[in-house]
């Protein structure tokens, strides 16, 4: 209570005056499956309990198509109160432009550089000094996703690494089973391939590929072995693939259709929705059981700048509210993803939030998500190249490598 307390106080400050002033808070996210709804739930519950203030839901499907949408309203001067962001470079451009809310004195007061860890997270919102968004979860989005019950019926053992996926992939098909289960959107594509580089090459020369541009790593026989692998595992696909959305390529493994999806921790929630328990029903697995790791991507919500001093009030009570340790812990469970801090209760976390919290003790295991370093056109670039790869079973590896290593090389 002592927070919230700090929190009015700033709020009062803020309005100039004592008076109860009831506000909307418009916030604009992606989460639309059935997990991640009830996640976002969680949010918006918890704040609404605080009483006069309203969240106010604005879901549109698809990060790119709500960080569109929020860059019209903000440009059109119409802005909402918060809206998800993915951490990395993707706002610059409002910083620079002075749109934002300056949640520096909240930050200060609630110790935020004390309690946000591990320090790539912080970091985006950090930037020069002063906290310009928040931080609420760590997104690993290299896990294998694995349906125990199919892998039993095709009388083989769990994967241990995407190689030993590839080695059992024949078994699942006779089966009659999908050994792969894969989306075809292209940042589902670039996200796996995103993976399996790092399985591959190991994070120094993953992060000097990604981070340096490295060009010696770019046209590397390993990372040759990287797109091998992939195309490997397009021959276990299933004719679905293409333009399908992540959920439900998900459902294929927890119905047990299909033997393992690589998608992000974030499939976990719709595991939890549909009943299903860990180490049972389906099981989270690293990429490289003998060296797992974590990418640590994430969500983070910006807060627009407001002409109406009320909604500048109820903004910094839910911005407090998010990183609060009790909606930490009830919105990372419901997720699937980890809290940025570690001082909530996780009681309620079941066995592969605890893997991930365990793999994330040991600096070695942590990945800089490359959104850190890669602007969006370069990513876009890069999906763009991953999705044709994938899609087109003619291209050459070696075309694709070349032209994945230009991308590097003019990266800005």
């Amino acid at each position: 209570m002592k927070k919230f307390a700090v929190v009015a106080a700033m709020a009062t400050a803020f309005l100039g005056s004592t008076a109860v002033y009831a506000a909307d808070v418009e916030v604009i996210h992606w989460w639309t499956s059935g997990g991640e709804q009830a996640a976002v739930s969680v949010f918006a519950d918890e704040f609404d309990a605080l009483g006069e203030d309203k969240w106010v839901d604005t879901a549109i499907a698809l990060g790119e198509n709500a960080r569109a949408a929020t860059m019209q309203r903000v440009l059109g001067g119409d802005p909402p109160g918060a809206a998800q962001f993915n951490p990395g470079r993707q706002y610059e451009e409002l910083i620079a432009a002075g749109l934002l809310l300056d949640l520096t004195p909240l930050a200060e007061a609630e110790g935020w550089d004390e309690i946000v860890r591990p320090d790539v997270i912080a970091e985006p919102c950090h930037i020069d000094g002063k906290w310009w968004c928040v931080p609420v979860n760590i997104h690993s989005e290299a896990w294998m996703w694995a349906s125990i019950p199919a892998f039993k019926k095709a009388g083989v053992d769990l994967p241990t690494s995407v190689s030993d996926l590839v080695a059992k992939a024949p078994k699942l098909q006779e089966a009659g089973l999908i050994p792969y289960a894969q989306g075809g959107e292209s940042w589902q594509l670039n996200a796996a391939f995103g993976g399996i580089i790092i399985a591959e090459l190991g994070i120094e020369q993953r992060d000097q590929l990604l981070r340096d541009h490295n060009q010696d790593i770019a046209n590397s026989p390993e990372f040759t072995k990287v797109f091998e692998t992939f195309r490997e595992l397009k021959k276990y696909s299933d004719p679905g693939s293409p333009g399908r959305n992540w959920n439900d390529t998900t459902n294929l493994v927890l119905t047990d259709q299909a033997g393992v999806q690589i998608m992000g921790d974030w499939a976990r929630g719709e595991f939890g929705v549909a009943g299903k328990k860990p180490g049972v029903d389906y099981a989270c697995l690293p990429l490289d059981s003998a060296n797992p790791f974590v990418t640590t991507g994430g969500d983070i919500f910006l807060f627009f700048k407001q002409d109406d001093p009320a909604v500048e009030a109820a903004q910094l009570k839910l911005a407090s509210t998010m990183i609060s340790p009790r909606v930490q812990a009830l919105f990372n469970v419901a997720k699937g993803s980890m809290p940025v801090r570690d001082d909530v209760d996780m009681s309620l976390a079941d066995d592969c939030m605890k893997l991930g919290l365990e793999i994330l003790k040991d600096p070695a295991n942590v990945v800089t998500s490359a959104n850190n370093w890669l602007s969006n056109d370069t990513t876009g670039q890069m999906q763009d190249l991953i999705a044709e790869f994938w899609a087109n079973d003619d291209m050459p590896i070696a075309d694709a490598q070349k032209r994945y290593a230009e991308i590097l090389a003019t990266a800005d």
